[in-house]
């Protein structure tokens, strides 16, 4: 082998060895870390719907667990602010009594960047008083802030309050 073929050869094993390195720590091909994609505005969307389905279950624990431990919440029937899961938990535990049912009729989202998104908008509730059964509507517009935390997205700020019109 030749002082050329010998050089030529080491240039592609080293070629090699960094192609292999670089996309084993995630550096793209222009030099910078690569980024997961940006989320779709449809994702941000099933975020709600997610949330909505957990409280079908009834279980205050389930909901509260889809909230950062440093959220904020400014619930539609309560006029406290709840700023730990403690007092989130309490919340739900009484909202939950009323077995709620959330449908948007109005959403608008924006993606921030690839760990942050806003959807906000209105809907309205179909809350079962649990003495009567008695069905009864609360319209209401809404915030949810979300932020991908350990690879999941979580809510970290949500606002709700009933209409004023209505």
């Amino acid at each position: 082998m030749t002082r050329k073929t010998r050089i030529r050869a080491a240039l592609v094993t080293a070629t090699a060895l960094v192609t292999a390195a670089t996309v084993t720590v995630g550096v793209s091909a222009a030099g910078g870390e690569s980024k997961p994609a940006k989320p779709t505005k449809k994702q941000i969307a099933a975020l709600f719907d997610g949330w909505n389905k957990t409280l079908q279950t009834g279980d205050e624990d389930k909901v509260t667990a889809r909230y950062a431990d440093d959220a904020v919440l400014l619930p539609t029937v309560s006029n406290k602010i709840r700023t730990n899961h403690t007092e989130i938990a309490d919340y739900f535990h009484h909202f939950l009594e009323n077995k709620p049912v959330g449908t948007k009729t109005k959403t608008i989202i924006n993606v921030l960047d690839n760990n942050s998104a806003i959807d906000t908008g209105s809907y309205y509730f179909i809350l079962t008083d649990p003495k009567t059964g008695e069905k009864k509507r609360v319209d209401a517009r809404y915030t949810y802030e979300y932020e991908k935390r350990g690879g999941q997205w979580l809510i970290v700020n949500h606002h709700s309050s009933m209409m004023p019109e209505g």
